[in-house]
């Protein structure tokens, strides 16, 4: 079966790529940049197509004659840096994406994978876990980022409706792993750790998940899913505390000893954003970051676990794979655009 993966060279797209190819897919995946593709996916026989979804409609041909499009791509992790990005994120995460998608649909798609996010659920009242149902209102979202992601599945569901075309739609929780060559917030956040640069620990919890269990789900859904749907895929909920003593036991770096209030937090990140202004360079920390951790939501990934099956790593298992991986290539980490 031909498939088409948009966002090959990202986190989750480089990994989503693997895995179907392992599973004996044939893949083609848009990519930004040939040479860093060769060096993240040279070793898989993926096609390469060169684009991104600034410009859908030159691209699109290459749909022809697959299967199956998963959709990974997405304008994300600029907009955890200070500044104005809502007409990016508009343009690439729904107007671009509902392209993607019409033209999808003629070019003869059956199935489109999407990537949300677990931003797009609000938190329970009673501190629960939330559900695939909890859908935030997009007034409500902590930043325009998760906004974007909102309406995008709203305006994606009435899609899937109109055309009678399933989409199922993934909603990761904060992810982890290695080849993480960007790197996203969970990977410079372990950056931060191995090179000492965490401030303290701020009190709050959040829900990791590591990468490759999310692109196994995808790829799994495949044959085990024939509607639409959508399903948290979230992990395990952990405590940023917790989470810096496993990273010690990992890398044997001592854990930040200091307990960082949360408006002590948003006061670093103000600093941090006007630096990042400065310095024309993306934060660990920020702001909209601070926005979205400070919820302490936990989620329920119960669905995806009875209907596709999934599994999750130990949270050990997926720091140490990531650590080693940060180290192994800290010298030349990829920063071509993804």
């Amino acid at each position: 079966m031909k498939v088409f993966v948009t966002g090959g060279t990202g986190f989750l797209g480089n990994h989503l790529v693997k895995c179907l190819v392992r599973n004996g897919y044939e893949v083609k995946t848009l990519v930004r940049s040939e040479k860093k593709a060769e060096k993240l996916l040279g070793s898989t026989d993926a096609t390469f197509v060169k684009g991104d979804m600034n410009d859908v409609d030159a691209f699109a041909e290459e749909l022809k004659g697959c299967e199956v499009l998963f959709h990974t791509a997405a304008y994300f992790r600029e907009t955890f840096s200070f500044g104005k990005h809502w007409p990016e994120l508009e343009r690439i995460n729904i107007t671009n994406t509902l392209r993607l998608f019409e033209l999808a649909k003629e070019y003869g798609v059956k199935l489109i994978i999407h990537t949300s996010s677990s931003n797009t659920i609000k938190k329970r009242l009673d501190n629960t876990p939330s559900n695939e149902e909890d859908i935030r209102d997009s007034e409500d979202a902590m930043t325009l980022y998760a906004k974007s992601k909102i309406i995008s599945d709203r305006k994606i569901a009435e899609f899937s409706a109109r055309h009678s075309l399933p989409v199922i739609t993934f909603l990761p929780g904060w992810m982890m792993g290695p080849v993480d060559a960007a790197p996203t917030s969970g990977g410079k956040y372990i950056l931060d750790y191995l090179q000492k640069r965490l401030p303290g620990n701020i009190n709050v919890s959040i829900d990791i998940v590591d990468v490759r269990d999310v692109a196994e789900a995808m790829v799994a859904a495949i044959t085990k899913v024939n509607k639409s749907e959508r399903f948290l895929v979230a992990g395990r909920h952990v405590h940023l505390k917790d989470l810096s003593k496993e990273l010690e036991i990992v890398t044997g770096i001592p854990s930040p000893k200091r307990n960082i209030p949360v408006p002590i937090a948003f006061t670093l990140g103000w600093i941090v954003d006007r630096v990042s202004v400065i310095t024309k360079k993306e934060m660990a920390i920020s702001v909209n970051g601070i926005y979205e951790i400070c919820e302490c939501k936990r989620y329920s990934s119960d669905k995806a676990k009875k209907e596709i099956g999934i599994t999750f790593r130990p949270l050990h298992d997926t720091l140490q794979d990531a650590t080693d991986w940060f180290t192994e290539n800290s010298n030349a980490l990829l920063t071509q655009p993804d």
